[in-house]
């Protein structure tokens, strides 16, 4: 595997990098830096996907004829890498990396005239609804019923989604709906495109244990979805969840994510006192932490480019995401705690008043940096389980990986 870029990937980083300069509003960026969630709240994430838009990149992992970009493997890679090293706000996953290649890979031509250009205006905003009360690792059992009308022109659902991210300001959601009870559970399982504002859909918040109002419970009750809005065939719908977790597991880089937030937390250890005339930075302890933490995130980005490798061959992704997955999990956690650690008493403050950005934003004890830092470590603790619990991850690996 070769790793260097050659001159027109250097070109390409080139071109992002003072694309990145010249139109990353400060404002964006700091609200990002101050936003403890996974997903950015969208005042800030909409109007960065805007200014992407605007350039022609937003699609960037889209192929050419359904408004992406048409980048190479290697160039959304570079993409990505940039965009983390400036302190960017991650883009709307759930859109545009997750139900928008189903769509587009699987759709009719008039879902993907209808769905992927609002994707890309802003103008639909979606929901993921797959987990459920009592089927989250098991995904297979899930019970949220889909029953086709009489004439076979819509289903009525009824039923009930949880942990649904960022449901409260969505207009749309792609569900996992049962269609049939009979036989291989799995074969039952269908893939719906939902519209959101009709009547019958309750959005119950559930907030976390850092006070974020990032997930939802959502009630389905007699909801109607027209058949064109089915995405393959009635049944598919395991084979599209198959094809669309392996994308949300290694479909994005995490290594440089991660290693643009251990370098803010190294800076912050070069100011931070260690008690003895010193900085925490030369605290022989604290260096053996974060060069562990280090040396993880640098293995992180070496398998990420090797899937990136096969891809760019052709290949599927494959099991091997599972393992990315895994590791991002835990390396977002060991980060986050880092920081924790760093402010000391400072670290532990957790203010219940959101956002942490902007005007009304209160003041912070000692830096902004602390202020968020209890907030993002325990928002974090999620990581080991949204997208594949690591149980789950450690399952696929020493069976497909490993072969044992």
């Amino acid at each position: 595997m070769d790793i260097d870029l050659s001159p027109e990937e250097l070109a390409f980083r080139d071109e992002v990098r003072a694309f990145l300069a010249a139109n990353l509003p400060s404002e964006i960026k700091d609200g990002a830096a101050a936003s403890p969630t996974v997903f950015v709240e969208p005042d800030i994430g909409q109007r960065w996907n805007a200014i992407l838009n605007e350039k022609g990149w937003l699609g960037y992992q889209w192929p050419v004829e359904v408004g992406g970009t048409g980048w190479t493997p290697v160039q959304r890679y570079i993409f990505e890498k940039e965009c983390a090293l400036a302190g960017a706000p991650n883009l709307t996953v759930l859109a545009l990396k997750l139900v928008a290649p189903v769509i587009y890979t699987f759709g009719t031509p008039e879902q993907k005239a209808k769905y992927l250009p609002r994707i890309l205006s802003g103008e639909d905003y979606w929901c993921q609804g797959f987990s459920e009360p009592g089927s989250g690792s098991d995904l297979a059992s899930l019970q949220c019923r889909a029953t086709l009308s009489e004439d076979g022109t819509h289903y009525r659902l009824n039923g009930s989604k949880i942990w649904t991210t960022h449901a409260h300001w969505s207009n749309k959601m792609f569900a996992l709906v049962r269609t049939d009870t009979a036989g291989k559970k799995q074969a039952g399982i269908s893939f719906l495109l939902v519209d959101m504002t009709q009547p019958g859909i309750t959005v119950r918040p559930l907030l976390t244990l850092a006070g974020d109002h990032e997930v939802n419970q959502v009630f389905l009750e007699d909801v109607i979805v027209p058949v064109e809005d089915r995405v393959a065939e009635e049944g598919d719908g395991w084979k599209l969840a198959k094809f669309l977790l392996e994308n949300e597991r290694g479909g994005s880089c995490h290594s440089p994510k991660l290693a643009y937030d251990l370098t803010q937390i190294e800076e912050g250890a070069a100011q931070e006192p260690d008690g003895c005339g010193g900085t925490l930075a030369g605290d022989p302890e604290w260096k053996r932490r974060v060069a562990r933490v280090r040396l993880g995130i640098q293995s992180l980005e070496m398998i990420e480019l090797k899937i990136l490798s096969e891809v760019a061959k052709g290949r599927a992704p494959g099991p091997q995401t599972s393992l990315c997955k895994l590791l991002a999990s835990n390396l977002r956690q060991d980060v986050d705690l880092l920081a924790v650690d760093l402010y000391g008493p400072a670290g532990l403050q957790l203010d219940v008043a959101r956002p942490l950005y902007g005007g009304n934003a209160p003041a912070p004890v000692h830096s902004k940096a602390a202020q968020v830092a209890s907030a993002r470590y325990l928002n974090s603790r999620a990581w080991t389980i949204f997208g594949g619990t690591n149980e789950v991850q450690s399952g696929i690996i020493a069976r497909t990986v490993l072969g044992l």
